[in-house]
C-alpha cells in the first residue's frame, strides 16, 4: 500500500509540475471551465424563478448542492485518474505495452499517468458554490466532501468501465464517452424528474444518484443505512470495473512497442 500511494504521490507532482510549466495556460483553462459552468447556476436561477419554489422537491440551493457535488467530484476524477479516458487509445494503439513493463500496479499505473488542465476549474468551482450558499453550514460541507470523494471514485470507474470493453470489442470509446454523459446528466437535475426505471440506472448501473443524490438526502435527514448503501454501492462498483478491466487485460495482444516509460 505504501508504495503505491508513493506512486500515486510522484504521479500527482509531475502532472501538476507539468501543468504548472505553461501557467497561463493552466490559468486560462481553469477560468474558462468556471466560467462555462456558471452559466449553469444562471439558468436554475431562471428556471426557479419562472416555476416557482420548488422543482420535484428540490429548492434552488439543493440543485446547487448537486451540482456542486458533480462539478467538484468529476474534476476529482480528471485530476487524479484522466487517463481512464485513454484507455481505449492505449489498448487500439499498442501503447500499453510500456505500463506493463514497470513494477508497479497496473491499472494504478494507468490511471494516474495523465491529468487535465481544465479539470481543476471543475474542482475548484465546487468548492466556491459551496463558499457562495453553504459557506457558514458544516453539515453541508461534510456531506460535500463525502460526495465529491465518492463522485472521483465513481466518475472515473465509469470511465474506465466503459473503455475496458474495448479489450472484448475493439474501439468502445463512443460507449464509454455515453455513459459518462448519461452519468452527468443523471447527477444535475433532481432525480424525481425520472421516470422509476431511469432512476433504478441512476443508483445502479450509471451510480450517479448514490454520490450526487444521496449525499443531499443525507444532508437534509442523516440515516446511517443511506450513508453505508452508498458508500458500499460505489466500493462495489469499483471492485466491478477492477475485475473487468483485469479480465479483459489477459485478452489484450502486444502491440510490439520497444518503447518504455521514464
Amino acid at each position: 500500500m505504501k508504495k503505491h500511494m508513493r506512486i500515486f504521490a510522484c504521479y500527482f507532482r509531475l502532472n501538476l509540475a507539468s501543468a504548472m510549466e505553461y501557467r497561463a495556460s493552466f490559468a486560462g483553462q481553469v477560468f474558462g471551465m468556471a466560467l462555462s459552468n456558471s452559466s449553469f447556476v444562471f439558468f436554475w436561477w431562471v428556471a426557479f424563478g419562472q416555476l416557482g419554489g420548488a422543482i420535484a422537491g428540490y429548492h434552488f440551493k439543493d440543485v446547487l448542492f448537486i451540482w456542486a457535488i458533480t462539478s467538484a467530484g468529476y474534476g476529482l476524477s480528471d485530476i487524479l485518474f484522466d487517463n481512464a479516458s485513454n484507455l481505449t487509445n492505449l489498448i487500439v494503439t499498442g501503447e500499453l505495452d510500456a505500463f506493463l513493463r514497470q513494477p508497479c500496479n497496473i491499472l494504478l499505473n494507468i490511471l494516474c499517468a495523465r491529468t487535465r488542465l481544465s479539470a481543476y476549474g471543475d474542482f475548484f468551482y465546487g468548492f466556491i458554490v459551496m463558499g457562495l450558499f453553504y459557506i457558514s453550514d458544516p453539515a453541508a460541507w461534510l456531506w460535500f466532501l463525502y460526495g465529491t470523494l465518492l463522485g472521483g471514485l465513481a466518475f472515473t470507474a465509469i470511465k474506465l468501465m466503459g473503455h475496458s470493453l474495448s479489450f472484448y470489442w475493439g474501439d468502445a470509446s463512443p460507449i464509454a464517452g455515453m455513459a459518462t454523459e448519461f452519468s452527468i446528466n443523471f447527477s444535475l437535475y433532481p432525480d424525481k424528474i425520472y421516470a422509476p426505471a431511469i432512476r433504478a440506472l441512476m443508483f445502479s448501473v450509471i451510480p450517479a444518484g448514490l454520490v450526487v443524490h444521496i449525499p443531499l438526502r443525507l444532508y437534509r435527514a442523516f440515516t446511517p443505512w443511506q450513508a453505508l448503501a452508498s458508500l458500499a454501492g460505489v466500493a462495489l462498483y469499483c471492485a466491478l470495473t477492477a475485475i473487468l478491466f483485469y479480465r479483459g487485460l489477459r485478452r489484450y495482444e502486444s502491440g510490439n512497442m520497444l518503447v518504455t516509460r521514464m
